[in-house]
């Protein structure tokens, strides 16, 4: 019942992302950086990669320290999930009938150093997949005045994707980076890109996350002349 182990595969590129339904774009005004589960154990779940094909979750790692940067020199709120160790029955519920029982010891329970949050950033104990459930995490982007969420992370087709869709029934507009999340194979990865960008996200890359961001931050007018 535990986690996978999870094989080195290519993350999807610019040329993977999905057509999708909205041209929503990145506005560092309404917008909030989401790292959603990048802690020790869900990044160990993933087997050693090679110079040619390294583990996915070190290039979502990557993406993510870049999204991060810029998120707070345009003065983004940065939120993390942390799912706490060692959950009683009560806490863990369902997910110990599917997963067993989680995270064990605070070693696992640990974000990955490369992200390890700021001291201005939110923390958010996270209880189920799904971001928003049991946590202050709607009311904490409300107070900040934001509607939109950019999402980064793991799983892709697990907590990322029903955040995703649980942000959009809240009418907070929810961005999932394509190479700053990662999951259990390509094909999940893949599925839950098609699935957010069909149904209740944009979906895009970090690039086009940077771009979004100077792209607000250009004057009126300049790139007209």
């Amino acid at each position: 019942m535990a986690l996978p182990r999870i094989a080195p595969y290519p993350v999807p590129t610019a040329h993977d992302v999905p057509a999708g339904r909205v041209a929503w774009d990145v506005d560092p005004s309404r917008a909030a950086l989401l790292v959603h589960d990048m802690q020790a154990y869900f990044v160990d779940a993933f087997a050693p990669g090679t110079p040619g094909l390294p583990r996915p979750v070190d290039v979502a790692i990557d993406r993510i320290a870049t999204l991060r940067r810029a998120a707070a020199a345009h003065g983004m709120p940065v939120v993390y999930t942390v799912q706490p160790p060692d959950q009683s029955p009560a806490d863990r519920g369902l997910l110990g009938d599917f997963w067993g029982p989680g995270l064990s010891g605070e070693r696992t329970a640990r974000v990955t150093d490369a992200l390890a949050p700021e001291p201005d950033d939110l923390v958010v104990t996270k209880w189920r997949y799904n971001a928003f459930v049991r946590t202050p995490l709607l009311d904490l982007l409300a107070e900040r005045g934001r509607d939109q969420l950019v999402v980064v992370g793991v799983y892709a087709h697990l907590g990322v994707l029903l955040t995703a869709g649980h942000a959009f029934m809240h009418d907070v507009q929810p961005f999932v980076v394509a190479d700053a999340v990662a999951d259990f194979t390509r094909a999940h990865h893949e599925q839950a890109l098609e699935y957010a960008a069909t149904r209740c996200a944009r979906v895009l890359t970090t690039a086009d996350v940077l771009a979004d961001l100077a792209a607000a931050r250009e004057p009126a007018g300049t790139a007209a002349r």
